[in-house]
């Protein structure tokens, strides 16, 4: 076991899967710069010395250009890893990512595969509007993209070597303040968590949630920074006697449903919890299905906390607002035992 933050986790990966498998290589903006940070948030950095620039390719800037290479380098049997600087980006991409990408291997009956990871930060970090979404909710509407959103360093790890094995698009969802980087790019208010890593070779399969602390009273669905928010929220309420169950997702497509369900009809209470805009985020299709398939079990209407419908703010004072807080849940657990 080694003890890593979630930035050394995915470069451990990368390092991994880029040994075991020659067609594995990667791309994106700034990643192999000479005396450079290694990418946006520290996560190549090295790899371009110890693999050569031909297998960790700076591009220019330009989104739409990065997705055309991957796409089409995939469908010739790489294995490509973009990384795009913020997933605010990714909006350059969604002709291609959607309508290439994740139609491909559909529309030729299996006999096309496109096996691509896209890394993607999100999160606000005092950016503004362009720069701190959180867009998950848009990609996992679009059949054929597996999305992914690691909260620890072993799940990413874990993950992202599932990821870049897999013969379908991944998008795999990062938050900035989850990396733990260190130096020039340690991010202010980074919660920085670092997890046991095995020395040994694993992968964490896509579509498994995990239950991260057990509860009987209410169960809260939350992943990447909200995660922790809700871990925190569950701490404030185990000293009121509601004991929560939370549940990280770690993947949103494809969702590990029959998990929730199972802590649904025990604990007969659901809050989801995430940091996109409140609106059709992907908490919303969570919320859908519990209300088809638990309806008999709850015992009070389902509640979601999200970010209001306005794009994130630039002003420290109002992305504190804007990004729900442990308060914020912990106040909608209770409401739902009656408690204000």
């Amino acid at each position: 076991m080694a003890e890593m933050t979630i930035a050394e986790a995915l470069r451990q990966a990368l390092r991994e899967e880029m040994r075991r498998d020659p067609r594995v290589f990667l791309l994106g903006e700034d990643i192999g710069v000479p005396g450079g940070f290694g990418g946006a948030f520290t996560v190549t950095l090295g790899l371009a010395e110890e693999f050569g620039r031909q297998r960790v390719r700076d591009t220019p800037i330009s989104e739409a250009a990065i997705a055309g290479v991957a796409i089409g380098a995939a469908l010739c049997g790489m294995r490509p890893v973009a990384d795009v600087q913020y997933s605010d980006f990714l909006f350059n991409m969604m002709d291609q990512l959607v309508n290439q990408a994740a139609k491909l291997r559909y529309m030729s009956a299996g006999a096309l595969a496109v096996p691509m990871v896209m890394r993607a930060p999100v999160g606000a970090t005092a950016r503004g509007a362009q720069h701190a979404q959180s867009p998950e909710a848009f990609f996992t509407h679009v059949p054929g993209l597996k999305v992914v959103a690691p909260a620890t360093a072993y799940d990413a790890k874990g993950l992202l070597k599932a990821a870049i094995r897999d013969d379908n698009p991944v998008l795999f969802f990062e938050h900035k303040l989850l990396y733990g980087s260190k130096g020039a790019r340690s991010e202010k208010g980074a919660v920085s968590p670092k997890g046991e890593v095995p020395d040994e070779e694993y992968i964490v399969p896509i579509g498994e949630a995990m239950v991260r602390r057990v509860g009987k009273d209410v169960t809260i669905v939350a992943s990447l920074l909200m995660l922790y928010r809700a871990l925190e929220a569950a701490g404030v309420l185990a000293q009121e006697g509601i004991e929560a169950e939370v549940i990280d997702p770690r993947t949103l497509v494809p969702f590990d449903k029959e998990r929730v369900l199972h802590s649904v009809k025990k604990t007969g209470r659901l809050v989801i919890v995430e940091e996109d805009n409140l609106t059709n985020g992907w908490g919303a299709e969570v919320a859908a299905w519990m209300a088809d398939e638990a309806f008999v079990w709850l015992d009070a209407p389902i509640k979601r906390v999200a970010a209001p419908d306005v794009p994130p703010p630039f002003a420290p004072v109002l992305e504190q607002h804007y990004v729900p807080s442990t308060a914020r849940v912990v106040d909608t657990v209770r409401s739902l035992f009656g408690v204000y």
